[in-house]
């Protein structure tokens, strides 16, 4: 019999053979296959130890499954056992840039529709657990895209929502992403708009030239953010005028903030329910670092998130912690040395800490930390 991880199948054209000399079917995970369209299959085979997401049946198949586990579509508004990474196409499939009123009809918007009727914390044992399966969807598909990158080249950066597409902050923390991708760094945020959205430009922009990337920042700030529909629009006719089939990035933003459209910039994105996952596998998820550009109470929590992480690491083998912005990580919200001094002071342990004003120095921070690593 096999052992792990479950091979998952999606579709009857790939449904597998049975073990040698045997009509056992063992140790599979089948997502949505229809096993009416294969009919014979299913009846002539035994499955063992199998797991099925929201299959259909024939009649009388239970016989031919031993020690299964069967999870049922569940009849919710989200796809419950979502088998891929959601992207531009299906988590704003039904929103149309040229027509406003499209934006609620969104899959994202009813998602959070549906989500805010339900309520935070629902009572409802089927939505709670419908919620965790599509969480534990995300999660699998978020680690099997993961598993294509060098952990210590996953970079994330955080910062405020509320950062302006206008802000100078905005272009350079797109031009950190943009050269950081090129230079085959993954780069993720937690896929929201301002620091956000400006972290998955840089990356939609990668391969791009100068005067290329000048165009799609103008193009964002013409637009206006005003409204959800202005700024998805302007995201949208972005990124058709200037398509990108290379180069990725990895959003992981949540429904617990659903009011904050996702950016449709992401090649990946990996949207949760519950936001205390969602921010815990912001921060596990970017191995290589965190570049911190200037936020409020949210990115404030982060910080020290990420810190306490760091601290508790057993083997060492961790992540940089870059602050940009000196004037407001030193004076204005003083985190930077107070983490410098508590660090000195052992109170901390593992932080590799650095403050800048410059993309350049960004840049050199991250690969320098990445060769040296390469070399212990």
């Amino acid at each position: 019999m096999k052992k792990y991880p479950y091979l998952q199948i999606y579709d009857i054209a790939d449904l597998p053979a049975p073990e040698d000399g045997t009509n056992l079917i063992g140790h599979y995970a089948f997502l949505y296959v229809d096993f009416r369209e294969a009919a014979e299959y299913a009846m002539s085979h035994r499955f063992v130890d199998c797991i099925f997401f929201g299959c259909e049946f024939l009649p009388g198949m239970n016989r031919m499954m031993r020690d299964c586990l069967v999870l049922p579509r569940m009849g919710m508004v989200f796809s419950v056992f979502h088998p891929d990474l959601y992207n531009a196409a299906t988590l704003y499939e039904g929103f149309n840039p040229a027509d406003e009123a499209s934006v609620g009809r969104s899959y994202d918007a009813r998602v959070y529709k549906d989500y805010q009727e339900a309520g935070d914390y629902p009572d409802d044992i089927r939505v709670t657990l419908a919620r965790s399966l599509h969480d534990h969807s995300m999660y699998d598909a978020m680690v099997g895209m993961l598993h294509r990158y060098d952990p210590h080249e996953t970079y994330g950066i955080m910062g405020g929502h509320g950062l302006k597409r206008s802000d100078p902050m905005f272009a350079k923390i797109a031009r950190i992403s943009k050269t950081l991708t090129e230079k085959g760094y993954l780069m993720l945020s937690g896929g929201g708009p301002g620091a956000m959205e400006a972290t998955h430009v840089g990356a939609w922009m990668a391969g791009r030239s100068e005067s290329e990337f000048q165009q799609a920042l103008d193009l964002l700030v013409e637009a206006g953010e005003e409204t959800t529909w202005d700024w998805l629009r302007s995201a949208f006719e972005v990124m058709e005028r200037f398509p990108q089939r290379h180069f990725e990035s990895l959003a992981i933003p949540t429904w617990f903030y659903g009011h904050e459209p996702a950016t449709p910039f992401a090649t990946h994105i990996a949207k949760f329910f519950m936001n205390s996952v969602r921010e815990d596998m912001i921060l596990a998820s970017a191995e290589g670092g965190i570049i911190f550009a200037p936020g409020s109470a949210g990115t404030v929590q982060e910080i020290f998130q990420d810190a306490s992480k760091l601290h508790y690491d057993k083997d060492g083998n961790v992540g940089q912690m870059i602050f940009l912005d000196r004037d407001f990580y030193i004076d204005q919200v003083p985190v930077y040395p107070f983490l410098t001094d508590l660090s000195h002071r052992g109170r901390y342990r593992n932080l590799h800490l650095s403050v800048t004003d410059s993309v350049a120095e960004v840049i050199s921070l991250v690969t320098g930390f990445s060769k040296r690593r390469d070399e212990v």
